[in-house]
């Protein structure tokens, strides 16, 4: 397993995220028949927000991106991203276990989706997510954080 940092996001690693997001959703967007160039990059940039967005790190290096938003009584786990480079190497796992592991998690909801046939959903099923809803192309889950 590799050694990861994390830092906090900053306003100006916006476009970058954006293209990670369009690189790292290609193949299951395109799977699906929703990838759009342009709207790939806007969804991204129209929820981004540095304040509860982290950086993910290895050696210095930009690997990926994950955010975990308050709301009002649970928290929403969003663009969580790592570079196809940097995948299958238990990043996911490390991430997860710090962000689960977190006061201000403690005792709330969890809620994501992921995209349908993502092999995502397995990592998140690993830590106890469970199918809230689904449609045609997005899968909801949660989990209750103990």
């Amino acid at each position: 397993m590799i050694q990861i940092t994390m830092r906090q996001s900053k306003q100006a690693d916006e476009e970058h995220l954006a293209e990670l997001r369009a690189l790292v959703l290609y193949d299951d967007l395109n799977r699906l028949g929703r990838y759009d160039d342009v709207k790939v990059r806007e969804r991204f940039r129209n929820t981004f927000d540095p304040e509860y967005t982290w950086i993910i790190e290895f050696e210095g290096e930009m690997v990926g991106c994950v955010a975990l938003k308050p709301k009002s009584v649970e928290m929403l786990l969003e663009h969580f991203y790592i570079h196809p480079d940097y995948q299958g190497r238990q990043i996911g796992t490390q991430v997860l276990n710090m962000l689960l592991k977190r006061d201000d998690v403690k005792g709330k909801r969890v809620t994501l989706n992921v995209l349908q046939g993502s092999p995502a959903r397995r990592l998140y099923e690993r830590f106890g997510f469970v199918l809230d809803s689904e449609d045609e192309v997005d899968v909801f889950m949660s989990v209750q954080v103990k």
